[in-house]
């Protein structure tokens, strides 16, 4: 089955959001330089997006119910654009932080609504595989956006890479209009009804997993240029190199993700876990052997995320008739995980293990994932068999 056509300006929405979390990262120095503060202090605008992350999904998505998709994804966009050009022609640091919470809340609001929209079009045979490409928008961003973004950055000025993401984002906002039906909206669902469906404990349970899914991968991730330049001897330039080889794992996992988990979302969602913790723990262990631990967090980069389609997908499907808000509420606890993860990471780096500490935060993180994750798929499979069990009243009366 072919995937919907507007998946793919979804996808590019995404790439631009996940270039634009990111890609300040390797421009710190330059936006230290720019506002007249210390790398630490510019590196708020990281926390500040991660903050507007978490809010913007729910409260955006509950506040336009009654809104067409379309009309949200243009606003969003056209947000996203307001807050890239504000960021780059103010040189004060509150107002930049202040664009960048705006820009995060925009990016926010669009991976959420992008996830229903897509879902939808799709239908419940093929929704994870969509969302595995368009959710791979962002993991592109980090193999591509990033370092392009990054590399633009130190030829050209900051300034420019922000300009140029308002300019896409403004010319993305056509095809969306033209591809995203305008009666795609969701006039009957009260506020009342969304609410109902946090009611679900395997939402819960979803929701668990993606916040120890982000909070461990990220906090290995963050902090492995430590790992590999103190532990294991290499070069500052082969950091890099890995990020790379971590985030095309990640495109290609995402993708395989959402194939497989069309067909056995739960038990699709466990293996991926499973090689999650073993890959973390691998990454410890071979921390000394420059090749082994390379291999091993391309190998996280593979399937690190892979289950993320696959539990969005779910979340939508116990959304039920209202899943507008259980969609939305998996970005958020996707940045809370991160949040909370790299920042337990950033302390342990700091404390006795060393560059060993933020992987032993991640191993610790993919273990907790697999507690509500195996929960889930045996309640899923116990309410399975109860089903098969069950004799129907025609059987039973013929008995």
């Amino acid at each position: 089955m072919a995937l919907p056509r507007l998946t793919f300006p979804l996808t590019a929405g995404t790439f631009l959001m996940g270039t634009t979390e990111f890609v300040v990262a390797g421009l710190l120095p330059d936006l230290a330089r720019t506002f007249g503060t210390s790398v630490g202090h510019a590196g708020l605008a990281i926390t500040v997006f991660a903050i507007g992350m978490i809010v913007g999904p729910p409260v955006i998505t509950l506040a336009t119910l009654r809104v067409s998709r379309r009309a949200v994804l243009i606003a969003a966009l056209l947000a996203f654009a307001g807050g890239q050009i504000l960021a780059a022609t103010v040189p004060v640091l509150a107002v930049f932080l202040v664009a960048r919470f705006v820009t995060a809340v925009a990016t926010g609001a669009f991976w959420a609504i992008a996830s229903v929209v897509a879902a939808k079009a799709a239908g419940p045979t093929a929704a994870a595989r969509t969302l595995g490409v368009v959710i791979g928008g962002g993991n592109i961003a980090n193999v591509l956006g990033v370092p392009l973004g990054a590399l633009a950055g130190l030829l050209v000025g900051w300034q420019v890479v922000f300009w140029a993401l308002a300019l896409l984002a403004l010319i993305l906002a056509v095809p969306i209009w033209r591809l995203v039906e305008s009666s795609a909206e969701t006039t009957r669902v009260s506020l009342r009804a969304e609410f109902r469906g946090l009611r679900s404990g395997q939402l819960w349970l979803v929701l668990a997993t993606t916040a120890c899914i982000t909070g461990g991968v990220l906090s290995t991730y963050g902090y492995i240029s430590p790992l590999l330049t103190d532990r294991a001897g290499l070069p500052e330039a082969a950091v890099p190199i890995a990020l790379v080889v971590f985030g095309a794992g990640s495109v290609v996992g995402s993708i395989v993700g959402g194939r497989v988990g069309d067909r056995r979302p739960h038990g699709a969602s466990l293996g991926f876990g499973a090689v999650t913790l073993v890959a973390t723990i691998a990454i410890a262990v071979t921390s000394t052997s420059p090749t082994l631990v390379l291999i091993s967090f391309g190998v996280l980069g593979l399937v690190g995320f892979s289950a993320n389609p696959i539990l969005i997908a779910l979340a939508t499907k116990l959304g039920g008739d209202a899943p507008n808000l259980t969609t939305a509420m998996p970005t958020s606890t996707f940045n809370l995980g991160t949040a909370i993860g790299t920042g337990i990471a950033a302390a342990a780096l700091q404390g006795p293990l060393g560059p060993l500490g933020p992987v032993t935060v991640g191993i610790i993180a993919a273990a907790l994932m697999l507690v509500p994750l195996s929960v889930l798929t045996l309640h899923v499979r116990g309410s399975a068999a109860s089903t098969e069990t069950t004799p129907s009243p025609v059987t039973a009366a013929g008995r």
